[in-house]
């Protein structure tokens, strides 16, 4: 069986989305498939099954397809720093922080580590489905992709096209990419996926018929616009959540502070048809909210900085009523975050915290990551940790009146904290099962995208 690159014809065309659809329709016809990208970017990240890091999106989507998440899925991760610089992560674990001029310059020295577990996948599953990463077309950067061009050539990969029609331009972006791929790599395009088209899908009838035989790409479906509140990879796929809590009762502010991270740990929130939540990315005023929680960060002190520039901290530590925080954001609540190692900063950095939690915060060369089921705040709660960040007071979570904290990721899916803890702030929130919420939406979503595909033609393509 062939293996498959999905191609976007521009970032955010849903790459990440379709390679679970295509990836789980082809498990559903009796194949073994995993998920896989070889370069990522972003700071949203899990821990594996194995102890190493990957990003959230092949996380995601070995959880959609049942199967063990660890580094081969992901093999270079990097994560946004300042300055143009990010940290390096290859095979699960960090191992520098780099300008991007020099992570370019080195950028034959990672090949390696990703044949390594392409390889180790090809081996183990009928079909290995490789999510490309931006544009596999970008000119000026097509000697220095390793998601897009490296991997189909190398693999000699079927490739799907995935273009996004909400943008506009879809014609040029869909001529234009497969004209653009070299030449050898145009006989291995199974078709193109028209996606997230809003309004009466027979009114791109005639587009079907321009790209089919004008261009000469069979195309593979014309898929509606569907919010899908789960797995999001990046601030691109958050700002798309759609959220109408027709039984409001809680109301929920997210500080989306600049090197936010970890934000699928409020996908229950999103979910949640009782709770109406808010990212806050400027100085308002934080009364009306509820709840206010201050989510993971990839650079804690930056963002620290970040709420006394803005008065968001002054309003933090004045507040009477709820506040709960997650890794980063619980750092923030400690007397002083103190980094000698320059983890996060181009310096030695100490900083005050918001002064919350009676500890200070040191932040250790040897990253965190740990994946099992925590005892905090009176029950066994199953999570992930991801930090630099160390309290010896509280090396799990606190909690005193109205603050609350953890280094726990995922949290709120666990349905019995979730519920306690918004129905101490509302005493009539019910509260809801999120894992089944979850295994619904995945599998409509699915379905949904399997009635307008032409499964038949790419499972045709991939056995030939």
């Amino acid at each position: 069986m062939r293996h498959i690159s999905i191609f976007g014809t521009s970032s955010d065309a849903g790459k990440s989305t379709m390679t679970f659809v295509i990836a789980k329709i082809l498990q559903d016809a009796g194949f073994s498939v995993a998920p896989f990208k070889a370069q990522n970017v972003s700071n949203n990240a899990r821990v594996c099954d194995d102890g190493s890091e990957i990003a959230i999106a092949q996380s995601f989507q070995a959880e959609v397809l049942g199967i063990p998440t660890s580094y081969h899925l992901n093999p270079v991760l990097l994560k946004s720093g300042v300055d143009g610089r990010a940290s390096v992560i290859v095979e699960g674990k960090v191992i520098s922080q780099q300008h991007v001029l020099e992570y370019y310059r080195d950028l034959d020295k990672l090949k390696p580590a990703v044949q390594r577990c392409f390889e180790y996948l090809a081996d183990r599953y009928d079909c290995v489905v490789a999510e490309g990463a931006g544009s596999p077309v970008e000119l000026n950067l097509m000697d220095k992709d390793l998601s897009n061009i490296f991997i189909a050539e190398t693999y000699k990969t079927k490739i799907i096209l995935v273009a996004d029609i909400e943008k506009g331009g879809v014609f040029a972006s869909v001529w234009g990419t497969y004209n653009l791929l070299p030449a050898h790599l145009r006989d291995n395009v199974i078709g193109v996926i028209v996606n997230k088209f809003r309004g009466d899908l027979s009114l791109f009838d005639e587009g079907v018929r321009i790209i089919e035989q004008k261009f000469k790409i069979p195309v593979l479906g014309v898929l509606p616009y569907m919010p899908f509140n789960l797995g999001f990879e990046d601030n691109a796929s958050l700002q798309n959540f759609v959220q109408q809590p027709s039984q409001q009762k809680i109301s929920i502010g997210v500080i989306a502070y600049p090197y936010m991270s970890n934000y699928n740990d409020f996908e229950p929130l999103i979910a949640d048809d009782e709770v109406l939540l808010e990212f806050i990315n400027s100085p308002i005023s934080l009364q009306r909210f509820d709840l206010v929680i201050l989510p993971g960060s990839k650079l804690v002190i930056q963002d620290l900085n970040w709420l006394k520039e803005n008065g968001l901290y002054q309003q933090l530590q004045q507040r009477k009523t709820a506040i709960f925080a997650i890794c980063g954001g619980y750092e923030m609540l400690f007397q002083n975050l103190h980094d000698p190692h320059q983890i996060e900063n181009p310096q030695p950095t100490t900083a005050i915290g918001l002064g919350c939690i009676d500890d200070d915060i040191y932040f250790a060369q040897d990253k965190i990551l740990s994946k099992h089921s925590y005892p905090i705040f009176g029950m066994q709660i199953e999570g992930f940790e991801m930090h630099h960040g160390i309290s010896q007071k509280y090396p799990l979570y606190f909690q005193h009146q109205q603050i609350q904290g953890t280094f726990i990721h995922q949290i709120f899916d666990h349905n019995s904290f979730r519920t306690k803890y918004l129905r101490a702030i509302c005493l009539d929130y019910q509260g809801f099962d999120f894992q089944a919420y979850k295994i619904q939406q995945i599998n409509e979503f699915v379905e949904q995208c399997r009635q307008r595909l032409n499964v038949d033609l790419i499972l045709d393509v991939l056995l030939d």
